[in-house]
């Protein structure tokens, strides 16, 4: 069965001119309801809850202005189109205040009424969307933003005098899971305030999920006829985050062709949609994100230098939570997440022993706050405990337990009960390793209590982190 393009309540009492209406208006796919304005008429349309109204001005008995004030007071989200016999700029002025989305004068182009609906749904899923988007908005932030360490406070710091300063680009660099997004959302909510900016557009799009073409035309937009599909104009994410923030998310895979357009936007603050000739003003906070080393890839060619240097104007960095800086972040974001998701699933659980918070201190978590998040969720939801042991933990987290038989014995490891795989146990004692000793080879090479050349070309060539 075909998907319909939307639902549309026609109301007019000439009953030629509905059967017209909804001949062709079924023929495109939309689901048609027809009614000459009889009694009872807002509480059908309210009822089957239309995408779109296409409404006459003049009904037998009736105002169509009366019914469209009632219909915008009492289903604001139906989209409501006027039709006129009267082509007047006052009656356009009248409809369009009261909340008409458009007015069509009799008789139609039937082209134009197409174009007329089309537009109205188009911009009711987005009203949809964003909606959506504002009311998730809310809820992501803040407190995966949590930290005691100096290097977070520091960076918290950074980010209150950037929101502060309202700056129209931002960059934010650092590893997979660090919690970029967080940042992004945080700096949005600083800049419009905690209540307004949940009703200021906040969109993001990953960069690196979208083939070129593609996310040119969902950034720029596309007018009507620019490419085969392009069956009518549609608003790229610039045009829809229009006084709020657009992040890009993972923009260092973002192809060279498409950067040079980018910095064109934030340069100028003008777009220009696929196919179009017009310069459209855009008001946009742009937060730009990547995991990989720009300035690296500058140096390579495979990033423009212009735009590099355009971004990291107003630059973020930030560090994994392996860093020493940041190991004081790893117990305080632990406690939260079990906290919360303890409440959200509804389970007994209060906190973690000495044990399990030690070894949650000596994991090196190359996945971040990602990472952590995600384990601390999983051992909420498998377990009945009230406290977090370190055979509750994952195995390779509980490998890394380490206890002394008596005073004097050196430290060893324990197998847990599950087993544990080797190879995967070897590879997180190199990276340990390499860590403490500042990714110095000969300095890690000592600390596993190993020759240099072992290291180096039997160990990490083994598990390819050369």
């Amino acid at each position: 069965m075909k998907k319909s393009l939307g639902r549309v309540y026609l109301v007019d009492d000439d009953e030629l001119i509905l059967a017209m209406l909804s001949r062709t208006l079924e023929r495109e796919g939309y689901e048609i309801r027809t009614e000459t304005g009889e009694n009872g008429l807002i509480d059908k349309i309210i009822s089957w809850r239309p995408d779109v109204v296409l409404l006459d001005i003049n009904l037998p008995g009736q105002n169509g202005m009366d019914i469209l004030k009632t219909l915008k007071n009492d289903a604001a989200d139906i989209e409501v189109i006027m039709l006129t016999a009267d082509d007047t700029a006052e009656t356009a002025v009248k409809a369009m205040k009261i909340g008409a989305w458009d007015y069509l004068t009799k008789p139609f182009n039937m082209e134009e009424v197409k174009i007329v609906i089309g537009n109205a749904i188009e911009n009711m899923k987005l009203k949809k969307e964003l909606d959506y988007l504002r009311k998730i908005s809310s809820s992501f932030f803040e407190k995966d933003f949590l930290g005691v360490s100096k290097a977070k406070q520091e960076l918290k710091e950074k980010v209150e005098r950037i929101a502060e300063a309202h700056v129209s680009s931002i960059l934010i660099t650092g590893e997979s899971g660090v919690g970029k997004e967080v940042i992004a959302r945080n700096i949005h909510r600083m800049m419009h305030g905690t209540e307004k900016s949940s009703t200021v557009p906040f969109i993001a799009i990953n960069c690196s999920a979208l083939p070129d073409t593609l996310l040119e035309s969902e950034l720029f937009g596309y007018e009507k006829g620019s490419f085969t599909d392009a069956k009518k104009s549609k608003k790229g994410l610039f045009e829809v985050a229009d006084g709020g923030t657009l992040l890009l998310d993972e923009l260092g895979d973002m192809k060279l062709s498409l950067q040079s357009k980018l910095l064109r936007a934030l340069e100028e603050r003008v777009v220009r949609r696929i196919g179009g000739q017009e310069e459209i003003p855009i008001d946009v906070t742009v937060i730009a994100t990547s995991n990989k080393d720009l300035a690296a890839a500058v140096e390579k060619s495979e990033f423009r230098m212009d735009l590099y240097y355009r971004l990291n104007a107003f630059s973020l960095n930030v560090p994994p939570l392996r860093e020493p800086k940041r190991k004081e972040d790893i117990l305080v974001l632990a406690r939260y997440f079990l906290a919360s998701f303890a409440k959200e699933y509804n389970k007994p659980v209060e906190g973690f022993s000495t044990e399990a918070e030690n070894l949650l201190m000596a994991y090196h978590w190359p996945g971040n706050v990602r990472e952590l998040k995600n384990v601390v969720r999983g051992m909420v939801v498998l377990q009945n405990t009230k406290v977090i042991m370190p055979e509750h933990l994952p195995m390779e987290l509980s490998a890394l337990a380490m206890h002394k038989k008596e005073e004097g014995q050196k430290d060893r490891f324990v197998l847990p009960e599950a087993g544990i795989s080797l190879d995967e146990f070897e590879k997180d004692l190199i990276l340990q390793a390499l860590e403490r000793a500042g990714h110095n080879k000969t300095k890690a090479a000592k600390l596993l209590n190993i020759s240099y050349d072992s290291f180096r070309y039997q160990m990490m060539k083994k598990f390819g982190l050369e």
